[in-house]
């Protein structure tokens, strides 16, 4: 019989497992599906693991969760960010901030995480499996739990704790449903915008620092980046992150508007096209760009589309080709054809709902003993280490409650 049984190997069942074992809980046991465990952890940031975001104010932190947005002032309340790295930096772990906000260690490397996630497992005596998932689970008329894994193995636990990630998959769902928990149904969260257009063919890497960007009813500020595939970058992942669901129900098609340059409107923009024509009217348009962020080659491919050929030059531009240039920089409508998965993310709305669920200790409110944790909730945050902030929340709070600490 084990005190716990953590379904899931991420960070979530890793980290309320840790907190369990610290707060001496005996027998702790994580089960893992797949060959291996925190897999999320190892590729997030590029390989780099971006642990969590640089805002302590758990009423500023919440703005960046599209789901659990009111929820998670509370749980943020009882561990924040402030939190999270002064556990991480109380193992050796220092992180930096990156200019963004966007807290990484300063080893720039995924396994350092890993590394004092497992090591400080290990510590307390928590035992994990790989390629073991569960089939199925009971509570049984005695109040304990029998679950039937992938192995055929049966196990018995006085607590379960479900942190089984995104629920996309029947396995990650089994644990749930076996207990009759409502699931909002899931779809990708965070991805990118695939777009078949000539202006951006040729500028695969271009990155604008500050582009607006309207998808839908979504407005979002940020950085963009064009891609082979179409447009990526904090921006267009934030637009996907807040329009998951309204997106899904269009299958994903539909006019993207992006004004390149940020803020500029077109009196601002006109403004510094007439001071050009004024001070520099015989240079050629196409050979440099007016408008912060906006580069070289993307500035020479607006204007293409414009109409503006290679010799015109500033004194001899069009009024029409000033009008197509302006609305090219500050309203370009791209059709977008589909997403595609972030590489560095894998996020999903959707999950246990969470008026079904104590938020304060992660409890089940139909099933004693039954734990929820990560983004098998209903739970999840635009890209920047806002889901592993709430990963970190969510298992820490469950880890104190199965210890009776809360």
């Amino acid at each position: 019989m084990h005190e716990l049984v953590v379904i899931g190997g991420g960070a979530a069942g890793f980290y309320g497992a840790i907190t369990a074992g610290e707060m001496g809980v005996p027998e702790v046991l994580i089960l893992e599906k797949g060959a291996e465990v925190l897999t999320k952890v190892r590729i997030s940031g590029g390989g780099r693991c971006n642990v969590t975001h640089h805002c302590f104010e758990p009423r500023e932190l919440v703005e960046n969760y599209p789901r659990g947005k009111k929820s998670l002032i509370g749980p943020f309340h009882r561990f924040q960010v402030s939190d999270t790295v002064e556990w991480f930096e109380s193992r050796g772990v220092e992180l930096k901030v990156e200019g963004d906000g966007r807290m990484f260690p300063v080893t720039d490397d995924s396994k350092t995480i890993i590394d004092c996630l497992t090591k400080a497992a290990r510590e307390t005596g928590v035992e994990w499996r790989t390629r073991c998932g569960v089939d199925s689970i009971v509570k049984t008329e005695a109040g304990y739990f029998e679950m039937v894994t992938s192995t055929g193995e049966t196990l018995q636990a006085k607590n379960v704790l479900v942190a089984t990630g995104g629920i996309r998959t029947k396995q990650a769902r089994i644990p749930a449903e076996d207990f009759q928990h409502a699931l909002d149904p899931a779809v990708p969260s965070l991805f990118t915008f695939k777009i078949n257009d000539a202006r951006l063919k040729d500028l695969p890497g271009v990155s604008v620092p500050n582009a607006t960007v309207h998808a839908g009813k979504q407005v979002t500020t940020g950085p963009v980046l064009i891609t082979h595939w179409g447009l990526s970058g904090p921006a267009i992942l934030k637009a996907s992150a807040w329009g998951a669901r309204s997106l899904a129900e269009v299958d994903y098609q539909f006019e993207l508007r992006i004004n390149w340059s940020g803020s500029e409107t077109e009196e601002t923009i006109t403004g510094i096209f007439k001071n050009e024509r004024q001070n520099h009217g015989s240079r050629k348009v196409l050979k440099r760009s007016l408008i912060d962020g906006v580069t070289r080659r993307l500035w020479q491919s607006l204007c293409e589309a414009a109409g503006i050929a290679d010799e015109m030059t500033w004194a001899k531009l069009t009024r029409d080709q000033e009008k197509a240039l302006i609305g090219q920089l500050i309203e370009a409508r791209f059709q977008v054809l589909g997403k595609s998965i972030n590489k560095d993310e894998f996020v999903t709305c959707g999950g246990v709902l969470l008026k079904d669920v104590n938020l304060k200790t992660m409890e089940s409110k139909a099933t004693p003993g039954l734990y929820f944790a990560g983004e098998v909730l209903d739970i999840d945050g635009v890209t920047g280490g806002f889901n592993f902030q709430a990963a970190w929340t969510t298992g820490h709070l469950a880890g104190m409650a199965i210890s009776g600490g809360m």
